[in-house]
C-alpha cells in the first residue's frame, strides 16, 4: 500500500495577520479535499508566531497568538525567539498553557523549578493507517538571554541528534522543526541523515522547491506570512520506506481574499489597544522625535537609561523613535507606539581605547539613512548614532562627562542589545556585557517616568 501524506507549514509570522484568514481559509479546505481521498493531514509552525511589535500580541502577551494557532487547527509547533527571550520566564511558562497542540522544542528547560506542562522534547504522530512521524524540534541558541530569563539552553544540533537516534528505529518518517538558520538545518542535515525533512525557518529564507541536503529535505517559507509550506510524502507499507519527498510553496497574497479581512485586523488591533489603555503617567509638554538630531525624547530616554543602568555612558539610534511623547496621560499604547521593537538594553564593559574605537566608528555617515531591517529593529530608517556622556573635543581625546577618558580603564557603555551580534560594532560580540532582561526599551522609559513626572 502506498499512503499519501500532506504536512502544511508556516514559519517565522511574526504577527503579521494580514492574509491569515485566507491562508488558514486555503489549508482547511485542502485538507478537507484530502481527507475525502483518505490522504492524512497535518499543520505545523516553525516559531517566531508572535511579535511583540503586534499591538494585539502586546496586549495579550502572545496568548492571543495561541488562540489563532489553535482556530486554524495547528498540530504541532516550536518555539522561536520572539517566544523565547522577548517574554519574561512568567510569561513564557504560561504562554501555551491553552495550547491545542504540541509544542516540541528538545533544548530548552528551566534553570530552576519544574517544566511547564507544554513542553516537550518530542511528539508521534500518527496516521489512521498506523504510520508513525516522529517530531522533533528545537530553537536557536541564544544563551546569555536565556540565562538571565531563567532559562537553560542546550546546544541545539547534539540535541536534535540524540533525539533523532532516540527516535529513528520507533518511527516511520523523522522531522525535525528548526528555529535554528538555513545554515544550522545544513549542517544538521550532514552531520544527521537520520532525518527525513527538516522544517526551516529564523533565517527567514525561502526554499520554493525544497533543497535537498545529505538526502535530507530542508524547507523554508520566508516571513510575515508571505507563503505557506505544502510537503507531500508518499510512504510505501509493503517496503516500510518513505518513497517520495515533494516540497511547494503556496504566495498567500494571490490567494481568494476573504470577506471580512480588513475587520479581522481592526479588531485585532482594537483588542490590543483596549488593554493597554491604563494610564501610566502624564506629561506637562510634548517631547519631540528627530530621526537625524538629538530632540527632547531622546533626551529623555538617555536620561532614562543612564539612570536605570548606572553606566557611564549611552549610544543609541535616533530612529528608533517611530513618534513623539505627547502631552497629556499616557497609556501603555502610547508607549508602544514610540517603541514597538522587541530590543533590550545592554551594558558593555569596555576599555577607554576600545570606546574611542566605537565612538569614532559611529559617526559613519552612510548610518543614518541605511533602512535596517531584522535585529529586532521595526523602524523605518536607522537615524542619526546619538551618544551621551561621552564625546571627542578638538585634541581627539574622547571625554565622558567632560572627563578625558583614560585608555586603559574600563568603562561601562549602555546601548542596544542589536548593536552587540557583530554586524555594526565587531567590537561587542566578544566583550563583557549583560543583557537588561526582560524589559524592553519602552518599559525602561515608561518606569523613568513614572518616578519623574
Amino acid at each position: 500500500m502506498l499512503e499519501t501524506i500532506h504536512i502544511f507549514h508556516t514559519n517565522d509570522v511574526h504577527s503579521h495577520f494580514e492574509y491569515w484568514q485566507r491562508m488558514h481559509d486555503y489549508i482547511r479546505n485542502q485538507r478537507l479535499e484530502f481527507a475525502k481521498l483518505g490522504e492524512p493531514s497535518f499543520l505545523f509552525d516553525i516559531g517566531d508566531h508572535l511579535d511583540r511589535s503586534n499591538i494585539y500580541t502586546e496586549g495579550t502577551l502572545g496568548k492571543g497568538n495561541v488562540k489563532l494557532l489553535n482556530e486554524a487547527q495547528y498540530d504541532v509547533v516550536t518555539m522561536g525567539n520572539n517566544e523565547g527571550i522577548t517574554l519574561s520566564f512568567e510569561e513564557l511558562y504560561s504562554l501555551y498553557e491553552a495550547a491545542e497542540f504540541d509544542v516540541v522544542v528538545s533544548n530548552i528547560a528551566p534553570i530552576e523549578g519544574p517544566q511547564p506542562n507544554w513542553l516537550k522534547p518530542y511528539t508521534i504522530l500518527h496516521t489512521k493507517y498506523g504510520t508513525k512521524i516522529g517530531v522533533i524540534g528545537a530553537t536557536a541558541n541564544y544563551e546569555l538571554f536565556y540565562k538571565e530569563l531563567n532559562w537553560h539552553i542546550s546546544e541545539p544540533r547534539k540535541v536534535l541528534m540524540q533525539m533523532a537516534k532516540k527516535l529513528r528505529n520507533e518511527v516511520d518518517i523523522l522531522v525535525c522543526l528548526s528555529h535554528l538558520g538555513i545554515t544550522e538545518d545544513e549542517l544538521l542535515a550532514k552531520e544527521c541523515p537520520d532525518l527525513d525533512v527538516i522544517f526551516g525557518s529564523h533565517t527567514h529564507h525561502l526554499l520554493e522547491q525544497g533543497k535537498v541536503v545529505n538526502g535530507v529535505l530542508l524547507t523554508g517559507c520566508g516571513k510575515f506570512g508571505a507563503y505557506t509550506g505544502h510537503l507531500n510524502l508518499e510512504f510505501d507499507h509493503s517496503s516500510h520506506t518513505l518513497v517520495k519527498k515533494k516540497e511547494e510553496v503556496i504566495e498567500n497574497a494571490i490567494l481568494p481574499e476573504m470577506d471580512g479581512e480588513a475587520l479581522f485586523l481592526a479588531d485585532l488591533s482594537k483588542e490590543g489597544m483596549q488593554l493597554l489603555q491604563t494610564p501610566i503617567f502624564q506629561t506637562a509638554k510634548h517631547y519631540n522625535k528627530e530621526w537625524f538630531h538629538y530632540s527632547r525624547l531622546s533626551n529623555l530616554f538617555a536620561e532614562a537609561v543612564l539612570d536605570f543602568t548606572g553606566a557611564d555612558c549611552a549610544m543609541f539610534n535616533a530612529g528608533i523613535f517611530l513618534h513623539g511623547l505627547k502631552k497629556g496621560n499616557i497609556t501603555s499604547y502610547d508607549i508602544h507606539k514610540i517603541l514597538p521593537h522587541p530590543i533590550n538594553i545592554c551594558v558593555i564593559d569596555l576599555s577607554g581605547k576600545e570606546l574611542k574605537e566605537v565612538y569614532l566608528q559611529a559617526q559613519n555617515e552612510e548610518w543614518p539613512l541605511l533602512e535596517l531591517k531584522g535585529l529586532g529593529f521595526r523602524g523605518s530608517i536607522f537615524g542619526k548614532m546619538l551618544t551621551y556622556d561621552f564625546s571627542m573635543n578638538k585634541k581627539r581625546d574622547l571625554l565622558i562627562k567632560g572627563e578625558i577618558v583614560e585608555l586603559d580603564r574600563q568603562y561601562k557603555l549602555a546601548t542596544l542589545d542589536m548593536f552587540t551580534f557583530g554586524y555594526f560594532f565587531p567590537t561587542f560580540k566578544y566583550a563583557q556585557k549583560h543583557y537588561v532582561l526582560p524589559l524592553f526599551l519602552r518599559d525602561i522609559l515608561a518606569e523613568y517616568c513614572k518616578k519623574t513626572f
